[in-house]
């Protein structure tokens, strides 16, 4: 099996607080978020991983180099100006035509169990299963609705207060079936806010997974803080 670790995101919302690395590179329980979550691909049998990279990117090739230190192969793309959650496969698609693959935000902490989205798409033969997580405030988040076999209705990117009363959000875990590539277009495109929208108009099937336990993001200083990240170098 094979995955894509985001890892290029600047950390915009975090650079009151002097952040000097990239944000996946945030340390938590003692290692940097990102190799967090190398570690979890790794005890799933996940060693072929992809990371793209854009702000301080060589932070991160410099801690991770090949990865064999950490027991797997890492591919590395570098983006001159960032093109999106989505539009980050497009440097890898020579990769990641032949067999379904993950696609894992790289600044967020969890431990998702893999396998439970690997068993429902051969369940649905879906072309795209997403993980989820509960949070009370989803007006920052990727909201979904359902049907009760786990469909997605409708997904919606930072809702207005009121839109939606769905509290599962986006947990930025995702388990896709190579033909999503043909709806990735060349240049930017979000997951959020472009491709789901864009497969659920279209009447392709999505599915969710639930995750019940907590998932630590560091997208703001008070987030930063709460989760106790140590963002110096």
């Amino acid at each position: 099996m094979k995955a894509v670790i985001l890892a290029a995101g600047k950390g915009s919302r975090l650079k009151n607080v002097g952040l000097s690395l990239p944000k996946p590179m945030i340390k938590f329980k003692g290692k940097p978020i990102l190799e967090h979550n190398i570690d979890l691909c790794k005890s799933f049998g996940i060693k072929e991983i992809f990371i793209n990279t854009h702000h301080l990117a060589d932070k991160i090739k410099n801690y991770f180099g090949d990865g064999s230190k950490f027991g797997v192969n890492i591919t590395y793309s570098y983006e001159s100006f960032l093109i999106g959650t989505a539009g980050a496969l497009n440097n890898f698609r020579i990769f990641l035509n032949q067999t379904p693959f993950f696609v894992i935000y790289g600044d967020n902490y969890h431990q998702f169990d893999l396998m439970a989205l690997v068993n429902k798409q051969k369940e649905t033969e879906a072309i795209a299963i997403i993980g989820f997580h509960w949070k009370e405030d989803v007006t920052e988040s990727g909201v979904a609705e359902f049907d009760d076999n786990g469909k997605i209705l409708k997904f919606i990117e930072k809702p207005k207060y009121g839109e939606t009363t769905s509290k599962w959000v986006n947990a930025g875990i995702y388990y896709l079936h190579p033909k999503i590539l043909d709806f990735i277009p060349e240049g930017f495109s979000d997951f959020g806010r472009d491709i789901f929208p864009k497969l659920i108009e279209n009447n392709i099937p999505l599915f969710g997974v639930f995750y019940y336990k907590e998932l630590y993001s560091f997208d703001t200083p008070d987030q930063l803080i709460k989760n106790k990240g140590n963002y110096e170098t």
